[in-house]
């Protein structure tokens, strides 16, 4: 249907609840999405054999315009696990809602986010907070990557949990900026009639 031309953007998708299938489609459809690798380790298992060593890849992608992507792999190889991770982000690529939330702030530009939105992955909760124009991203390193690519500039955060594990870090980040989607503001009702 994309090729056809039935389909022209990934809002079809969104709005009817369908699902990517294949990474050419994000391709044709958002071809500007820029990629970030977020964190490469070593997982080791041991078999009868000995130790057998894998890589385990997290990668972003996001267009900076309120589509946002997290993807995790693991292969043989590091090469190998960043590009299936990457495709994985492809394929779990999110639309977000930015704003201007902060009572600070009645800019109306979408800087930030809209609202209070909280994530929680394994021991990691990530809450993000609207925060003024100018502020920045107040939150760690991984998750800034993330922000960045939904085209979020300025957020206040609070973390609780082991931080350090950057995939569920990430993840977490990930999962409190898709809740910006699901809740439908009156405004937006009323400019759909």
């Amino acid at each position: 249907m994309v090729k056809e031309g039935t389909i022209t953007s990934l809002d079809h998708f969104f709005s009817n609840s369908l699902r990517i299938q294949d990474v050419e489609v994000v391709d044709i459809l958002a071809p500007n999405l820029e990629e970030s690798v977020l964190d490469v380790g070593r997982v080791q298992r041991q078999t009868d054999a000995g130790r057998k060593t894998i890589f385990r890849a997290t990668s972003a992608v996001g267009n900076h315009n309120g589509l946002v992507g997290l993807g995790e792999s693991r292969a043989v190889g590091v090469g190998t696990a960043i590009r299936a991770s990457i495709a994985n982000a492809k394929l779990n690529i999110k639309p977000i809602k930015r704003g201007c939330g902060s009572w600070e702030c009645t800019c109306g530009d979408p800087h930030s986010v809209p609202f209070l939105v909280e994530g929680k992955t394994a021991s990691v909760r990530v809450r993000l907070i609207p925060a003024p124009k100018g502020l920045g991203l107040v939150i760690g390193d991984a998750a800034k990557t993330v922000l960045r690519l939904a085209g979020i500039k300025d957020v206040w955060s609070r973390t609780q949990g082991e931080t350090r594990t950057t995939p569920n870090f990430c993840k977490a980040t990930f999962l409190s900026l898709q809740k910006t989607h699901h809740v439908v503001h009156p405004y937006e009702l009323s400019r759909k009639t």
